[in-house]
């Protein structure tokens, strides 16, 4: 989900959004949904815990750039149980 008024985060969705296509689909075949959504979750898993982003939070993985913003301001964060338990989407 984009910002209201924030143009610019559309072409930041895109762009990931290419990102993974180029990275699955595009480069490999899945047999079934089962294959292609375990590919998925690896993908997702090795960017958020592997990949350092220069620009955007200086040379920390988005790991590591929420830890570091949670012991620095807890307020912000808001914890929701319900966002904890798998459903529909997962």
């Amino acid at each position: 989900m984009t910002r209201v008024k924030h143009p610019w985060t559309i072409g930041q969705v895109e762009r990931m959004n290419r990102t993974i296509k180029d990275a699955t689909v595009k480069r490999f075949h899945y047999d079934d949904p089962t294959q292609l959504q375990q590919h998925l979750a690896d993908l997702i898993d090795a960017y958020n815990f592997g990949r350092r982003l220069k620009t955007t939070l200086k040379g920390l993985t988005p790991y590591e750039a929420i830890c570091k913003q949670w012991t620095s301001e807890p307020g912000r964060f808001r914890l929701n149980r319900s966002h904890q338990m798998p459903g529909l989407s997962t």
